[in-house]
């Protein structure tokens, strides 16, 4: 399961499109709009790509307003649409406003930079919904842990929710249930989240019809958060979702393209940025039935890896820290699914090119890793490994970079004679290791030749 946090504007109109085809669930504020299929909800989405691509801004936002005629007719709301939370605490949204008004703000936030909690970045995307005047604030939370989903509620939502905490309640359903649709039959699991409460008794009804249908929604379409914080009940009566979080299970995209939306956006963390390398590493791994990862997490760094499997590239790193080294670990790096000599040769290259960059005469190692493969060829995925070495022997021995292998699987022998011929050939420091090493033995030499050079 990877974890992929969506940008709220996606994540409300994908949520509000599923949750208003189940029975006796209508919703308000944001969600009443469900007569376009494009448009299920009224909300907007602002970013500052799609203002610079129109004749200008002037242009964008009467296109907008054109497609949406909602923006002109209500009260709205304003915020920052980009992957972080507590956005009214550090005065980042806009209440009760008119359109012109919305526009000022975005146009004064939009482009600047904003340290939250700590981390900062560029606000670049904006989201435009109606204000939705409302009395009581609701909190819930769906989320996936070990032993299911857990489904958390409280009657005292919004931006004071962690000072309430103790009010929250919350339960498990258990992994394995049989299909949701029998929810609604045992209500066993909902409603002690509104038991104790001074919900009136209509409210009530309404708010555990919600709730059922909010988690068959979380279950159909394969997420692992959704968190509304805060929803309400609207004038009407109806559930409103003034502020929401989702992420979605990526690796269920296969068979949930079409449940989310082509145009669906799965963008960086906030304050984080994709460097050229990750992007070309990204592309290949949207193009391969393999798997590659890369994520840099210090271009100065001393240490770095390549390492074949998923499971093990995560212990590969975690020995890094465990020994200390954890501040010069240079990357986290993954390849799998026994992708192509080709494909082990663009990724090793794209790697090199980082581990060799701005050589400063001290010692570098990289540690190309892994268990014992069930089918990859070995062979093939180290002759990728040594194609790229060769490319780049002279601007390792220039950066000071000894290589440590350790692969075991279908045609290991062949393929870690392949890299010590290669060593011996091309004056590069080499050293390689079968499956009779611990698997992160080489980890500990790396470390040794990287202080043995201070």
């Amino acid at each position: 399961m990877a974890r992929k946090k969506i940008r709220e504007y996606d994540g409300k109109r994908i949520v509000a499109r599923h949750i208003v085809k189940r029975k006796n669930v209508k919703l308000g504020g944001a969600g009443a709009n469900v007569a376009s299929p494009k448009h299920c909800l009224n909300a907007a989405q602002v970013s500052a790509s799609a203002v610079e691509a129109a004749v200008s801004a002037e242009a964008f936002y009467n296109k907008l307003a054109n497609e949406q005629p909602w923006l002109l007719e209500t009260k709205l709301v304003v915020k920052p649409d980009m992957l972080f939370g507590k956005r009214g605490k550090n005065n980042l949204v806009l209440l009760n406003a008119d359109y012109a008004t919305a526009q000022k703000f975005i146009a004064d936030k939009i482009g600047t930079e904003v340290d939250v909690s700590g981390v900062k970045g560029t606000l670049t995307t904006f989201l435009i919904e109606p204000f939705v005047p409302h009395k009581e604030e609701y909190y819930l939370s769906i989320q996936t842990v070990r032993e299911g989903d857990r489904l958390s509620f409280g009657a005292c939502g919004g931006i004071e929710i962690e000072d309430n905490w103790d009010k929250v309640k919350s339960v498990t359903v258990p992994s394995g249930e049989p299909e949701i649709d029998s929810l609604l039959d045992h209500e066993k699991h909902v409603a002690p989240l509104l038991e104790g409460t001074d919900i009136p008794a209509e409210s009530k009804q309404v708010l555990a019809s919600f709730i059922v249908a909010c988690y068959e929604t979380y279950v159909e379409l394969d997420m692992t958060m959704l968190e509304m914080n805060p929803f309400a009940l609207d004038e009407q009566g109806l559930p409103a979702i003034l502020d929401s979080r989702v992420e979605l299970d990526s690796y269920a995209s296969f068979k949930n393209a079409k449940l989310w939306g082509p145009d669906l956006e799965l963008p960086e963390p906030w304050g984080r940025q994709k460097c050229e390398e990750e992007r070309i590493i990204q592309a290949m791994d949207d193009r391969s039935g393999a798997s590659m990862k890369l994520s840099v997490l210090n271009p100065e760094g001393r240490m770095w890896t390549m390492v074949a499997g998923g499971g093990a590239s995560v212990i590969y790193a975690d020995q890094v820290v465990q020994l200390g080294f954890g501040d010069e670990l240079g990357n986290y790096a993954e390849y799998s699914g026994n992708p192509k000599e080709q494909e082990t040769y663009m990724y090793a290259r794209t790697l090199l090119n980082l581990v060799t960059r701005n050589p400063d005469g001290k010692r570098r190692s990289l540690i190309c890793g892994g268990g014992v493969a069930n089918f990859s060829d070995i062979a093939a995925t180290l002759g990728g490994l040594q194609q790229a070495l060769t490319d780049f022997h002279g601007k390792l021995q220039m950066a000071k970079v000894k290589v440590f292998v350790r692969r075991g699987g279908p045609n290991y022998k062949a393929g870690l004679q392949l890299m010590r011929d290669l060593g011996n050939n091309l004056d590069i420091p080499i050293e390689v290791y079968g499956p009779d090493t611990n698997m992160t033995h080489i980890v500990s030499l790396g470390i040794r030749w990287i202080k043995e050079g201070h």
